[in-house]
């Protein structure tokens, strides 16, 4: 018997099996169980696989990313993909222009995998740009007039014109971050691959925050900055920019003395590594013990972090505090810089969350809508910008805006726009990016990606490579990615 359990026991941990002895024959059996088990062999055994090291794998560019991501669905052409054959040919069909139907090329059934077939449909009649545009900075590239102040940060960006993703419900937001379909459920997020790979450049405060609101339940919740079969440990940390509560139980509360908490937790830390001898591959327990103790390093940490009055009058102006419409965004963008600039690897700073789809979905007056939602972040995205460069920190720190997809050329409603995944923009700048450059073109209604066209894992190997990290080197036993998942960085972008 002793053979055979040696046998089934193979790789099994000596803390595990001694383990398994004290809890008795029960104990012993489950241990051979879960060593006969793949996906436990696969962790425990095979020499072949370790996980990360927390060092890149090559030379990296960045040392942090900030994520912003503006929830509902952007309008490209009234961004940063402006289109004037769209004014040009208003309130006619697409039948009518001169150009080929978008809705008969091959790119539509590749581009589309709809939950509700029909929901969401192109839309015939051709809806006017809603805003002006100008040619901005040297660099010259068009941006429309509801980002003046990020246009004076146009030659720092690379604008990507040619993004697509298959999700035409705003499951998207989930696709934009994991880049697998809702349809087929929750996968890792890219802050989570980032902080799994890389690890701590700071071990008082989190590697992975989140801020402002994350998109709703419907479009796939905490799964937006969830990591999923990584373990709960790379999860993002969900972030308030409030001093007396940033963080949900961070604080002991009024009565409990620290040397009482100091206590509470070197309690809790013994009993925890007492069940971890027990079970040392539970990854609930490991993370719920690093949880533990990052709080406890955080409730000195993180109210310096959000000390706003470290920062000068002008440098608070320049984020757009003092003024009600850019208030919140700009404590977050100061804040994420202030993160960054004290090691977190890893911001995601969510716009536009209202409990449903986002308020960027401008399925009617969109005009209206994206008035008020790019007077919101306009300044402190720039802000942001602008504040890194001055600090010298743009070099060394990625900043990627997004959005699930953007909107129809076709009018919706009379004067919105539908869901569009068929070609839309994003950008980013700093991190060992080129500066002020357009890289790929949708058509010339803004309906297709047709030059260098970009799945969305592209922007997510984009991101990856400028921090020294290959994907593929992530992989994780027992979970096998399909090629799509990896992605290729946007090398025509990379400095």
């Amino acid at each position: 018997m002793g053979k055979q359990l040696a046998s089934g026991c193979r790789g099994m941990h000596r803390r595990t099996f001694l383990a398994d002895v004290g809890m008795g024959f029960t104990g012993l059996a489950l241990g051979a169980m879960l060593a006969r088990d793949p996906l436990s062999r696969a962790r425990a055994g095979e020499a072949a696989w370790a996980p990360p090291n927390g060092l890149p794998h090559f030379a990296p560019k960045a040392k942090s990313v900030i994520w912003l991501f503006m929830i509902g669905g952007t309008s490209h052409m009234e961004s940063f993909d402006p289109k004037p054959a769209l004014t040009q040919y208003a309130d006619k069909t697409i039948a009518e222009t001169p150009f080929p139907d978008p809705v008969a090329s091959p790119l539509t059934k590749k581009n589309l995998r709809e939950i509700v077939p029909g929901l969401h449909h192109p839309h015939p009649k051709i809806f006017p740009l809603q805003v002006g545009y100008q040619k901005r900075g040297q660099s010259g590239i068009e941006i429309s007039d509801w980002w003046p102040h990020l246009s004076e940060c146009v030659d720092d960006l690379a604008i990507v014109r040619s993004m697509w993703t298959t999700d035409n419900n705003h499951g998207a937001q989930l696709q934009f971050h994991t880049g697998r379909h809702s349809l087929e459920g929750f996968f890792p997020t890219i802050g989570s691959w980032v902080h799994y790979g890389l690890g701590s450049l700071n071990d008082d405060l989190p590697q992975f925050v989140a801020m402002g609101t994350p998109i709703a339940d419907c479009c796939g919740g905490m799964g937006g900055h969830g990591a999923n079969y990584l373990g709960p440990e790379h999860n993002a940390v969900q972030m308030a920019v409030d001093p007396l509560n940033p963080l949900p139980f961070a604080a002991p509360g009024p009565d409990v003395f620290r040397e009482e908490q100091a206590g509470e937790f070197e309690l809790l830390a013994r009993l925890n590594n007492i069940s971890a001898v027990e079970y040392p591959d539970d990854a609930a327990l490991r993370a719920r013990i690093k949880s533990y103790e990052l709080a406890y390093r955080m409730q000195m940490a993180v109210p310096e972090v959000l000390r706003f009055t470290d920062e000068t009058a002008a440098t608070q102006q320049m984020y757009g505090f003092g003024n009600k419409q850019t208030e919140t965004f700009a404590q977050q963008c100061l804040t994420a810089r202030r993160l960054v600039e004290r090691g977190v690897r890893f911001v995601q700073i969510f716009h536009g969350s209202n409990g449903g789809a986002g308020e960027w979905d401008a399925h009617g007056k969109l005009k209206e809508g994206h008035t008020r939602l790019c007077g919101q972040v306009d300044q402190p995205i720039a802000g942001l910008l602008k504040d890194l460069k001055q600090r010298g920190m743009l070099d060394e720190t990625l900043v990627v805006w997004g959005t699930e997809f953007g909107r129809t050329p076709g009018a919706q409603n009379s004067d919105g726009r539908d869901h569009h995944p068929y070609g839309f923009s994003v950008w980013m700048a700093g991190g060992g990016i080129k500066a002020g450059v357009v890289h790929g073109a949708t058509d010339e209604l803004g309906f297709h990606a047709v030059e260098n066209r970009h799945y969305v894992t592209d922007l997510h190997a984009t991101v990856l490579h400028q921090l020294g990290l290959d994907p593929r080197r992530l992989e994780v036993p027992g979970r096998k990615r399909l090629d799509i998942d990896f992605g290729t960085p946007i090398r025509e972008i990379i400095a």
